[in-house]
């Protein structure tokens, strides 16, 4: 059987002048490529899963997960700016490049000092960027980073542990979306599924979910099974400006970890 890859832009790519923040509705970078899904002019989609909206549009299932792969955040800081001394070993007032709200509190978080500035456009742009000196560091999530291998010998590059900065919720990992009629398809892409990744995926998008969240929520949930256990570990701010709630939770009943985590970060 033949097979084609379609690149489809989305709003999220077509829009590099605002952060994430600043754009209108969820889903900007998944819902082109679900339309298309739907009108039947493409069979699957591979998405970031971190990107898509916890709940399926009607008609559209996620039929398998990826393996996950590094979730941690990856801080590039240009040679000039680097110290070593200091915390996440950049000099003290660093412009910080991210468009991300999540890491923009959890930046301010550590250092205080930092100026985050807003910052769009592909990876490899945005490093370039970098290099030129628009920006001291930049913030960055590994995988994406990774599967491009890029050259990074000139820059100095920091990964950071989930606990230091936690992730968003799905990050790492792929989704293979396709439509709920393909039942051959669905059938044939579930001998993919990554099913611990999948269930530890389950949590962090259901805390998502119930917050009613999108990539403009400053919201990182990151867990893990190890051992016999989930730990999970989470950070939340109301806006990427105010205070940083982190902690750590361990359990081996995924609901009831997911009303802990609420019963901590929503109000009475």
């Amino acid at each position: 059987m033949n097979s084609t890859i379609e690149i489809i832009k989305t709003k999220g790519d077509a829009i590099q002048h605002l952060s994430f923040d600043k754009i209108e509705g969820k889903g900007f970078f998944t819902k082109e490529i679900e339309d298309a899904l739907l009108a039947g002019t493409i069979d699957l989609a591979v998405h970031s899963h971190k990107d898509l909206e916890t709940q399926s549009p009607e008609g559209l299932t996620i039929a398998a997960v990826s393996e996950r792969a590094d979730a941690r955040e990856l801080l590039l800081i240009h040679p000039d700016a680097f110290d070593a001394a200091a915390a996440w070993q950049f000099k003290k007032e660093a412009r910080i490049g991210t468009s991300s709200a999540r890491r923009k509190a959890q930046l301010l978080h550590v250092r205080p000092d930092a100026i985050p500035v807003d910052i769009r456009g592909n990876v490899p742009t945005r490093v370039d960027k970098l290099r030129r000196g628009e920006f001291d560091a930049i913030l960055l999530a590994k995988a994406g980073v990774d599967r491009l291998e890029l050259d990074l010998t000139d820059l100095r590059v920091l990964a950071l542990d989930v606990r230091e900065l936690v992730p968003a919720p799905a990050q790492g990992a792929l989704a293979l979306q396709t439509r709920t009629t393909d039942i051959a398809l669905i059938n044939a892409l579930k001998t993919l599924n990554a099913e611990q990744v999948q269930r530890n995926i389950l949590i962090e998008r259901r805390v998502l979910n119930r917050m009613q969240g999108g990539c403009q929520l400053p919201l990182g949930v990151h867990a893990k099974y190890q051992e016999g256990q989930f730990h999970v570990w989470v950070a939340f701010a109301k806006s990427w400006n105010e205070p940083v709630l982190k902690f750590e939770l361990t359990g081996n009943d995924e609901s009831q970890l997911i009303e802990q985590i609420l019963q901590r970060i929503l109000p009475s």
